[in-house]
């Protein structure tokens, strides 16, 4: 009877061995989903962060942008000595608040991106890349007889001349920001797109107003 107990005991300890092993295994199984699991929810990030990726179009937006923004911003400030108009002032010192920042965002993608900032000149030559000239690679780009043409104007003359050039130069911004909405695919170089689209239509339409 002893042999029989023995044999029992035995065999119970080698199942009790075996259902630990099972136990075990199946644990294992257990973190192995888990852990496939991580890696499946890791994955819709990638997908977003690949696909808030920026485009050649987006590089070109914000080199040609730059350059656009800062001939206005050289207009506006003439405005502040040369114009007679109390709107005209207004109008110019809204043109700096709203595109003096947006010249800042932009830089900061082109370096976020190892890409070249155009030079502070203002001219279509601080553009890198643009090989047309300004009419091509800028739309509403004044030149630079255009520009001292405003430099030596003051008061009424200064006015009309202003609002006209500035009507060509936001109509060339518009189509510009046009484009990157279309074509770009840097959501934030997308959405300052639509800004510029929205503001400087509504400026066009302000100016022609003022022009009568």
């Amino acid at each position: 009877m002893s042999t029989i107990r023995t044999r029992r005991a035995a065999v119970l300890a080698v199942a009790t061995v075996t259902a630990a092993l099972v136990l075990t295994a199946c644990g294992g199984d257990d973190s192995g989903h888990a852990a496939a699991g991580h890696g499946t929810s890791a994955s819709p990030s990638t997908s977003a962060s690949a696909s808030a990726g920026h485009n050649a179009q987006d590089v070109s937006f914000a080199q040609g942008m730059i350059p656009h923004h800062r001939q206005a911003l050289e207009m506006a400030e003439l405005a502040a000595d040369r114009a007679s108009s109390a709107d005209v002032k207004d109008l110019a010192a809204r043109i700096e608040k709203a595109q003096d920042p947006e010249i800042e965002t932009m830089s900061g993608w082109l370096k976020a991106w190892g890409e070249d900032v155009p030079a502070a000149t203002g001219s279509a030559e601080s553009m890198p890349g643009m090989d047309h000239g300004a009419d091509a690679g800028m739309p509403g780009m004044m030149g630079d007889a255009d520009m001292a043409k405003l430099e030596k104007a003051s008061g009424e003359a200064f006015d009309t001349m202003f609002l006209t050039m500035m009507v060509e130069h936001h109509e060339g911004a518009v189509a510009m920001a046009r484009t990157e909405k279309a074509k770009g695919a840097y959501e934030p170089a997308t959405a300052m797109a639509d800004d510029i689209v929205t503001g400087q239509t509504a400026e066009i339409e302000e100016m022609n107003k003022l022009l009568g």
